[in-house]
């Protein structure tokens, strides 16, 4: 593998010079005041990419896998009920998480490809008039099969049936990437991870809860100490950690943070919507189809593309990093050996996503797939003619 290249795999995605600077900083201490400065606009940064006024931001030394304990471990008891639908790897390893801590789980199995099926929510939750589910799960967007769910219909299932239960929301995949609106949606607890939309090496579990998830922590008796809410929010009314923190990862986050709003959070799901809609086009072009069943479900970070029945679609990530020296996605789960992912998120322009186009093209010609080279990246091109980069203009 090519460390020249850009890597166009959902995650890590691609490091910004001045982010993989900001991690390598001399030790400090993190009992200093100057940790403080440090941790302190992090959170900041994170609840205002997170559209919330006053969400309690954690920040734990982890990964998106830690950021769905956390969610669980403080908000729920043992035999508890959750509702959760089946659409993907990342819901179903949720899925499983939930059930190895002695949770109930009503699993509503949605096919791979589609997204969550609010309308089926509604309906348990109003036959739910004991009020048995505890909380229920959603991911955003899902990131084995390049499918975006809409959260805010989850939202307005739990509110039409009038049901208490607390939202989970895995945002590792969307979040500072795409649209996520932690109020207006009525989340109880949002997760991301370091190493996707903010664009910094694996390592942070970020993870926001609402004031009703708070309060759900004060009863929740499922064991923790690593991921308790309260211990960190202890230490963090000090500045501080319960243990010893990443600091070069939170510099960095501070410093994504930073970059991420001076771009503009509009201009940023721009950008992700144009690079994808180019993808798309390419996509089109081959004579492919994604995974995502119909347009409104298409993820605006990664593409699941189908290749012919019979063609084994992980050949082309192995192709690609063996001949090529670029990395895709390969298949997961029911998936696997179907599809090959193209992730467009993160630090990515259009025309880096043009060379992963190419590459993709070489790869599926060099194996005996009928590809004309150069259609799916004159395709990606004239999108991206048509639509230029839209350039947030400076305040007077």
């Amino acid at each position: 593998m090519s460390l020249q290249n850009p890597v166009f795999i959902p995650g890590p995605t691609n490091i910004p010079e001045s982010l993989r600077k900001a991690c390598d900083m001399p030790t400090i201490d993190h009992r200093s005041p100057l940790f403080g400065e440090i941790l302190n606009p992090a959170r900041d940064g994170v609840r205002k990419i997170l559209k919330s006024a006053d969400a309690d931001i954690f920040i734990f030394p982890s990964t998106g896998t830690g950021g769905w304990e956390t969610a669980l471990t403080n908000t729920l008891s043992p035999g508890d009920t959750v509702l959760a639908a089946r659409n993907g790897m990342f819901s179903h390893r949720w899925i499983d998480m939930c059930q190895r801590h002695g949770l109930k789980v009503e699993i509503v199995e949605t096919a791979w490809g589609e997204g969550l099926p609010a309308e089926r929510y509604a309906d348990i939750l109003k036959r739910d008039k004991s009020h048995s589910i505890k909380a229920v799960l959603a991911t955003h967007n899902e990131t084995a099969t390049g499918v975006r769910s809409d959260i805010a219909a989850v939202r307005r299932a739990l509110d039409d049936a009038g049901h208490p239960a607390i939202l989970f929301v895995d945002g590792v995949s969307s979040i500072a990437s795409m649209d996520f609106r932690f109020d207006e949606w009525g989340v109880d607890v949002a997760v991301a991870g370091s190493q996707k939309g903010f664009m910094l090496p694996a390592g942070l579990a970020i993870v926001g809860f609402s004031e009703k998830a708070m309060a759900a922590t004060k009863t929740a008796t499922l064991p923790r100490t690593f991921f308790d809410v309260h211990d960190m929010a202890l230490s963090y009314e000090k500045s501080a950690y319960p243990y010893t923190p990443a600091v070069g990862l939170l510099n960095g986050l501070n410093q994504a943070c930073g970059m991420l709003l001076a771009e503009g959070l509009d201009s940023v799901f721009a950008r992700h919507h144009r690079i994808a809609e180019g993808v798309r086009a390419a996509i089109a072009a081959w004579g492919l189809k994604l995974c995502a069943a119909t347009p409104d479900v298409y993820s605006d970070t990664v593409s699941a593309i189908r290749t012919p029945e019979g063609f084994n679609a992980t050949d082309i990530v192995t192709h690609a990093a063996q001949t090529y020296g670029v990395a895709f996605g390969v298949g997961l789960g029911e998936v696997a050996g179907e599809v090959f992912r193209i992730g467009h998120l993160g630090s990515l322009t259009d025309v880096m996503t043009l060379s992963g186009i190419a590459t993709a093209e070489m790869c599926m010609a060099d194996l005996g797939l009928d590809i004309e080279l150069g259609s799916g990246v004159a395709a990606a091109q004239d999108y991206y003619r048509a639509h230029p980069p839209v350039t947030r203009k400076a305040a007077a």
